[in-house]
């Protein structure tokens, strides 16, 4: 059965059975002071707000039983999957891989590498983690969803301007359709959170604007209600 979602820059036409929700690093590394955003002088308390519309998008899609993915950012223990440049972003004491409240720094296994609590995957949901802002950069994201049929991707998580535009990006390249949650998305700077979610829809139409489409929670919930895939 399909569905039509209001979003800009027009509504767009999906099929529940060919639809993934793609939560994007919504872990403690990014979200709670300690870790690797406030490492780089950040007010992380600006990406909570996104918290709320992650779980509601969460719980409309459990309830049509989409394909659900959630990725997280991190690396190896040896951090030999992260690249010089990055390490070297964060002030010596306070770069990926050094000790800090959550364990060490965005790193895989520690504390801080885990989703919040609020967002915490299910059983039988897929858990991505990836090396670097997009999501199909050295993953196996592409197999995972073509194995699975996914045609439309409904995109959410943090920061809207990174590795949410990062992981659009890619995505489009692939030949995904993209619906980004505009209210499920936020930024530590909120001028690129508007900027962000102004590229994906800019110069668009009644197909999709040039990365996709923007649209949010309370429109999903509206157009999957009742709906069952």
């Amino acid at each position: 059965m399909a569905i039509t979602l209001p979003a800009e820059p027009a509504p767009v036409t999906l099929h529940p059975a060919t639809t993934a929700l793609v939560v994007i690093d919504m872990q403690r590394d990014f979200l709670e002071p300690g870790g690797f955003g406030a490492s780089l002088g950040n007010d992380v308390s600006r990406l909570g707000a996104a918290v709320p519309a992650c779980a509601a998008a969460l719980a409309i899609a459990r309830r049509a039983h989409l394909t659900i993915v959630h990725t997280r950012e991190g690396h190896r223990p040896d951090l030999s999957d992260c690249p010089p440049a990055k390490w070297e972003r964060g002030p010596p004491g306070m770069r990926i891989g050094d000790p800090g409240p959550m364990g060490r720094i965005l790193i895989r296994g520690e504390p801080g590498h885990d989703i919040v609590p609020d967002l915490a995957p299910l059983p039988g949901e897929v858990v991505l983690d990836k090396p670097g802002k997009g999501a199909f950069c050295q993953t196996d994201l592409e197999l995972i969803l073509r194995n699975r049929g996914i045609a439309t991707l409904l995109v959410c998580g943090v920061t809207t301007e990174v590795c949410v535009n990062t992981t659009v990006r890619e995505a489009n390249d692939r030949g995904f359709r993209c619906v980004v949650l505009g209210d499920a998305c936020a930024s530590y700077i909120p001028e690129f959170h508007a900027a962000g979610l102004a590229m994906i829809k800019a110069q668009g139409g009644a197909g999709g604007g040039i990365f996709g489409w923007v649209s949010d929670s309370a429109a999903l919930g509206a157009a999957f209600r009742g709906i069952a895939a």
